[in-house]
């Protein structure tokens, strides 16, 4: 039934103008009150035990999935979109203070992030060099955190990116290649430094 009603909002712009008028504000990526206190809470899920804080900013619409796992915490000053793109967070999952999670994006259990660390899974095109950026046609590509990953401070995850299981994200480093799983990528743009080696049970270079 939403997927058939978002197909019709899409052919149909006029339509689709007067929802999106209603849902939020122009020029502005935020809900209306109404829509985050009273239609919000019946769509959403937030599974047992889990925070979010007070100061956090969450700027979720109901024609996509937001999704908090059991046990999970969103800390103070965090910001969370699901405008254009589903938001899932796994369970026992702390998203750390400041955080910006842009979707689409799906991050696993047991992920941890550091303070400032920022996801999108939007892009603006710039290619028409006739209008502003802020006026372009955005892209999308799904965003990917597997389980028991940790994420330094100040890291930048982009559009498309897929992190495997129990990698480990340096500090500051901008994400824009896949980081395989049980390894450890640092820099700007981030290089795998090390992995762990199976047989010796140990993390090598590679």
């Amino acid at each position: 039934m939403i997927t058939k009603l978002k197909e019709f909002l899409k052919n149909n712009s006029a339509i689709k103008n007067i929802v999106l008028f209603c849902l939020m504000p122009r020029n502005q990526a935020r809900p209306r009150l109404w829509v985050k206190l009273l239609v919000n809470p019946l769509v959403h899920k937030t599974g047992k035990g889990a925070c979010i804080r007070r100061r956090s900013r969450i700027d979720t619409l109901p024609f996509n999935k937001f999704v908090v796992g059991d046990k999970s915490t969103i800390e103070d000053f965090s910001v969370v979109n699901n405008g254009v793109g589903d938001v899932i967070i796994g369970s026992n999952t702390r998203i750390g203070l400041s955080n910006v999670i842009i979707g689409p994006i799906t991050i696993g259990n047991n992920v941890m992030t550091a303070q400032h660390v920022a996801f999108s899974g939007l892009n603006h095109g710039f290619e028409d060099i006739t209008l502003p950026p802020s006026l372009q046609p955005i892209s999308t590509s799904q965003i990917i955190i597997e389980d028991d990953v940790w994420i330094g401070a100040n890291a930048v995850i982009v559009a498309g990116i897929k992190i495997g299981k129990h990698a480990v994200i340096g500090a500051g480093s901008v994400v824009t290649k896949d980081v395989p799983a049980f390894s450890v990528a640092v820099g700007n743009p981030a290089k795998v430094i090390k992995k762990y080696d199976e047989a010796s049970k140990l993390w090598i270079k590679p």
